[in-house]
């Protein structure tokens, strides 16, 4: 039997927890009651979400790339594309500086803001809005509270459109696609998600490491509460339940009734409670174990002089090109070709020789480059599998927003997931990674319900979040009783 002093300290314990952990579990569980609006049932909707490239014949390009780099007196690029807007046919090509520039394919001509346009055609192209004006145009090479990490693409041209939704376009133009769009009635949402769910004015303070450190400590602080607190049940409950029937057989109200209603619904609701929270300090512990700095994003300076053959030359048909571009390793450059089929193929840019298995060989090389280890790479060589990921999957999630993908396998079951079309890693899981992200999509998402549906799944999650909060207001009402 445990003492009274003993069972006294644990009431005291969790009453001075609980009351640290009121006003960050109000904060958490409002927050999180927002997030099935912003992302499902008021999730704002948009006419088109992918663009449908032309193919090459349609777009009909008089001239070579060759012959717009010497028109132009450019000697090095780092890639390039063929774009097709306002009528006209454009070579994209990233230059030395890393920016875009548009030269049309039929004099050589550079257009002038040309990125800019192309990213106004797109977000008009992904609205369906020809008639509405242009607000504001920026470009952005950061996140911030309404274009979040999640979104993974930058740099990205934010469109806002001068509409009563207030409606904004974030697109990426090396790859014609969009990263998110949002209206006025999402911005709000996102904003409460921001500062209260991930407490990005703790970041805005002292940074990323001092947000995740402070809310590690909080929510270390609400599962001891419940802890604590399911430990006071378990050392009072013979109490509760004799007070309990003496105020039947007398007759006399229940005056604790506060007091009571928290101790019932904190029993049934604290493994919800357990699986937020314990999911909550896993996923925050692994973000600040997870602090290297990543590798530069690999790019290669390509000379006119290894631009042997021509792009309207290869040997395929020009109805089949569908997307086109430049990449180099292992001392070559290749003509990186996305055909009608979604095939990406390899050409050499001298030759005209098509590379076998050129995308498994360039996910290879790309991996060990942002492995940082080419040798223990090299040396694993005949152990590591590449295979392609077209659509996403439970590891490799539509939260990576990227693919086509090649998925490199390496021994310890590592998995490096390789966006060749950018030459850029778009995620890596392995060991702890792995299961912080399966404990965060089914204890703290509640991805086990999706089988019942998004609109069954949100809802119960919706109804856990409310019996979290519901049984901390019923705490601290006791608390004040008890004054």
């Amino acid at each position: 039997m445990a003492s009274a002093a003993i069972k006294s300290k644990f009431y005291k314990w969790h009453r001075l927890l609980g009351l640290i952990s009121l006003v960050p579990v109000i904060f958490l569980t409002l927050s999180g009651l927002s997030h099935p609006f912003m992302s499902n049932w008021f999730r704002p909707s948009i006419a088109q979400e992918l663009f449908k490239p032309l193919a090459q014949n349609q777009m009909k390009p008089a001239l070579s790339l060759q012959q717009v780099l010497d028109k132009n007196g450019i000697r090095a690029i780092r890639n390039f594309a063929l774009v097709n807007f306002k009528g006209n046919t454009f070579y994209q090509v990233l230059g030395q500086d890393s920016v875009y520039n548009y030269y049309s394919a039929g004099d050589g001509v550079l257009l002038k803001d040309g990125d800019r346009l192309y990213a106004t055609y797109l977000a008009r192209y992904f609205t369906q809005d020809s008639t509405s004006n242009i607000k504001k145009i920026d470009y952005q090479t950061t996140f911030d509270e309404f274009y979040q990490p999640i979104n993974r693409l930058l740099p990205v041209w934010k469109i806002s459109f001068d509409r009563p939704d207030g409606m904004d376009v974030y697109v990426e133009t090396g790859q014609s696609r969009m990263g998110t769009f949002n209206n006025n009635t999402r911005k709000a949402f996102l904003w409460t998600f921001e500062q209260f769910h991930t407490w990005q004015f703790l970041a805005d303070i002292g940074g990323d490491t001092f947000r995740n450190v402070v809310l590690l400590i909080i929510m270390a602080a609400m599962l001891f509460a419940l802890l604590s607190g399911i430990t006071v049940y378990g050392l009072f409950w013979k109490k509760f339940k004799s007070i309990r029937q003496n105020q039947k057989v007398k007759g006399t109200d229940d005056r604790r009734f506060v007091h009571r209603f928290h101790r019932q619904l904190g029993l049934i609701v604290s493994f919800v409670m357990f699986t937020f929270v314990v999911s909550g300090v896993f996923h925050l512990a692994v973000k600040l174990h997870n602090t290297e700095h990543g590798i530069t994003n690999y790019g290669a300076v390509i000379e006119r002089n290894e631009l042997g053959i021509s792009n309207l030359q290869l040997p395929l048909a020009d109805s089949l090109i569908s997307h086109i571009g430049l990449v180099s390793f292992a001392d070559s450059s290749y003509y990186q070709v996305t055909d009608t089929k979604k095939q990406i193929r390899y050409f050499n840019s001298i030759s005209g020789k098509e590379l076998n298995n050129g995308d498994e060989q360039y996910a290879r090389f790309l991996s060990a480059y942002y492995h940082g280890n080419k040798h223990d790479t090299q040396k694993n060589y005949g152990r590591i599998k590449v295979q392609p990921i077209k659509q996403f999957t439970e590891e490799y999630g539509f939260i990576n927003k990227r693919l086509p993908v090649q998925q490199v396998n390496y021994p310890g079951n590592q998995n490096w997931y390789i966006e060749t079309t950018t030459s850029k890693l778009a995620t890596k899981v392995a060991g702890i990674d792995r299961i912080e992200g399966f404990s965060f999509i089914f204890l703290h998402k509640y991805f086990g319900m999706t089988w019942a549906g998004k609109n069954v799944r949100d809802m119960v999650s919706m109804l856990a979040a409310l019996g979290v909060l519901v049984v901390s207001i019923f705490g601290f009402a006791s608390f004040i009783k008890n004054k």
